[in-house]
């Protein structure tokens, strides 16, 4: 195993170092196809190896699809990693038996019909299958006693519809034919006894065991619809014995994660802070059972400038929790009853957003502006944080743009924050184009860290000698309750004039020519893209606009989320106040479109209906005044996952902003429709 992993490096050593002069100084669209970066991280409970997975391109030699997932260990006392799945494998969900001589994972290997549980030794070996199960295994943990093996797979399909479809009667019966998300456990030492199903009719979206093995805490919906798992999880005990089902926290809006105090008598939440929070960034604890209300609960994130994404127990009654505080990230000690916190992991030292603990060790998954995520690990007792690992050491011969955080004025005073990359080779007193990369959501933020994917321009423009800006407009999370609150019932309002300000504020200072700024995005990034190329026209000449918004009305109607729209965005329906959802939406204003926009998106897409992209074309290509292009990726959703059509997006965008921000090209035509691939 370890001659073929020699063997599997040495040869990625070779094609990297050809691609060193093959690409020259700057970043490019095909360094995303060398890029390697750490994803999880799991400490074995003895505390002596750290597990952890690794991104890695899948190249365009091998057959289109999803890049790979790679497992690796690092072993504490030898100071040194060693992988253990490394060929063409897409490994997950990491954790370690309770004894620490296993690591479990979630994969599809050789004959798999689908995802199932697998466990390694740390010592390499042959991965051995834990379940044979029809469907993917969707989460697993084990219970403390090592044996008792509870994982979620989604219930069998009905008969009645597989007969049907065997003879050709394959109608599909929109949001009726969901199937439920099925939790069970399974003696794994038992040769007999068959798993034992817990729950029945409802949907389970994430669970813990508890530290006596007694009962397990789950998020519970009635059903297998992406809005009930947005807006409408309780949390519920269950009694891994009977199955016995007890409310334990009946919480008004989204919730996405929890943990089990080490004596078993609290439960701590990451949960929106109420039914019109759109982001889960708050902190609450509950004892156990739970008698309060969710309003009686304290949250720890009441006042807090940040939102907090993670929190782990580090004793009973001490936690560790990470927070996004503007563009940077946190790491925080505190006791239940305290009313401070102890800031262990400060900002801008590191930009995280997991983390695994046991007893002194911290495993993190981290990057900066300098580098994607390698594995990092901070000891409580001496506050260190050490680099385990360097996956790219070509970029060493890479030139970067220069990264930092800015914060300017919004027109009525309120404070803003983005992260603004560099040109590389930038001359002082020179303006640049300038491409605004804008965030999705709204409930998310850009950190001061590494911001180059397929996806992301970040270094690759910079490359190309533009400057890149990522404002954190209000709405975005990293700033607190109220900030997030003010994008409420205002899409497209003053969240998007901080964008507009932004812009000026870089104009004033020197950096950029405003007749060459381009703006882009995904999702509700996308929106802004195509709201800035036609409502605020005059400020943009060229735009990038995927999986996109352009009509409010039409998206709210044909998307998966319409409950989740309702209640954390807008606060009404759309008919109930058309006229300011016409006016919210870019097509409206089609016909005063000058900006050349560049539209893509996913044939499959379910959360922003292609239908939306296809609806801004036609209007732009009818009565606007700017070229427009429309490209289609067949097979994709809300976002690419071909290792193939990552790279088009990335050529294909970036060219898109080349040929109308930093040339002399004639801005009435379009470039060629099709690319020309490197390195095939």
């Amino acid at each position: 195993m370890r001659k073929t992993l020699y063997l599997f490096f040495l040869s990625l050593f070779f094609l990297q170092f050809l691609n060193i002069f093959a690409h020259g100084n700057g970043f490019s669209s095909y360094d995303i196809l060398r890029m390697k970066y750490v994803i999880e991280t799991s400490v074995s409970p003895d505390g002596n190896y750290i597990a952890y997975t690794v991104h890695v391109p899948r190249p365009l030699s091998d057959e289109a699809g999803p890049d790979y997932r790679y497992l690796f260990v690092y072993d504490i006392e030898s100071n040194s990693s060693h992988g253990l799945l490394a060929d063409r494998v897409n490994v997950s969900s990491i954790d370690w038996t309770p004894d620490s001589k296993r690591i479990t994972f979630k994969a599809k290997l050789k004959d798999d019909k689908a995802a199932q549980v697998y466990e390694i030794s740390p010592d390499e070996g042959e991965p051995i299958r834990l379940t044979n199960l029809e469907t993917s295994v969707i989460q697993y943990q084990f219970n403390s006693n090592g044996y008792d093996l509870a994982y979620v797979t989604l219930a069998p399909e009905d008969p009645r519809k597989v007969k049907l479809s065997e003879e050709g009667f394959n109608a599909e019966i929109y949001e009726e034919e969901y199937r439920d998300r099925n939790l069970y456990v399974w003696n794994i030492k038992s040769e007999s006894m068959e798993p034992r199903q817990l729950t029945k009719g409802v949907s389970v979206f994430g669970f813990r065991w508890s530290p006596d093995g007694k009962q397990i805490a789950a998020f519970i919906a009635d059903k297998n619809l992406v809005d009930y798992l947005y807006m409408f999880k309780k949390v519920y005990l269950i009694n891994a014995k009977t199955g016995e089902r007890k409310l334990q926290l009946d919480n008004p809006g989204k919730i996405n994660q929890m943990a089990w105090s080490p004596d078993g008598k609290h439960l701590a939440f990451i949960a929106a802070s109420g039914l019109h929070d759109a982001v889960t960034g708050s902190l609450f604890i509950t004892e156990v059972p739970n008698n309060k209300a969710f309003t009686e609960l304290r949250n720890y994130a009441k006042d807090f400038e940040g939102s907090i994404k993670k929190v782990e127990w580090e004793d009973d009654n001490t936690f560790l929790f990470l927070a996004e505080e503007g563009v940077d990230i946190t790491l925080s000690q505190q006791g239940i009853n305290d009313t401070e916190r102890k800031l262990l992991i400060k900002p801008g030292e590191i930009v995280f957003h997991s983390f695994s603990f046991q007893d002194d060790l911290i495993a993190i998954a981290g990057n900066t502006w300098q580098h994607p995520s390698e594995l990092y690990a901070f000891t409580l007792i001496d506050q260190k944080l050490s680099k385990l690992t360097g996956l790219n050491p070509w970029l060493a011969d890479i030139k970067l743009g220069k990264q930092e955080k800015i914060s300017y004025k919004a027109r009525d005073g309120l404070e803003i924050q983005g992260v603004l990359i560099y040109p590389v080779k930038y001359e002082k007193g020179k303006r640049y184009p300038l491409i605004c990369m804008i965030h999705g959501g709204p409930e998310s933020a850009m950190q001061n860290g590494w911001q180059t994917y397929y996806s992301r321009w970040g270094q690759i423009a910079a490359a190309k000698r533009f400057f890149v800006f990522m404002p954190n407009y209000r709405a975005s999370s990293g700033r607190g309750i109220e900030f997030t609150m003010k994008g409420f019932g205002d899409t497209g309002g003053a969240e998007f004039t901080d964008v507009l300000d932004g812009i000026d504020y870089l104009v004033k200072k020197g950096l950029v020519d405003k007749k060459r700024v381009g703006i882009g995005g995904g999702s509700y990034g996308g929106f802004f893209a195509a709201y800035g190329a036609s409502r605020y026209s005059n400020y943009f000449a060229a735009a990038v606009m995927f999986v996109g918004i352009s009509d409010h009305y039409s998206k709210r109607y044909t998307t998966d989320i319409p409950y989740e729209s309702y209640y954390v965005h807008w606060g009404f329906w759309a008919e109930d106040n058309m006229k300011f959802v016409r006016e919210r939406s870019p097509v409206t204003y089609a016909d005063n479109c000058k900006t050349p926009l560049l539209i893509l998106g996913g044939k499959d897409d379910p959360r922003v209906n292609p239908s939306q992209s296809l609806e801004m074309y036609r209007a732009v290509k009818l009565h606007g005044k700017a070229p427009v292009r429309l490209v289609r990726y067949p097979g994709e959703k809300h976002g690419n996952r071909k290792n193939t059509l990552r790279l088009d997006y990335s050529l294909r965008t970036m060219r898109w902003f080349e040929y109308y921000l930093n040339s002399d090209n004639p801005k009435d035509k379009m470039p060629d429709k099709y690319l020309k691939i490197e390195n095939r």
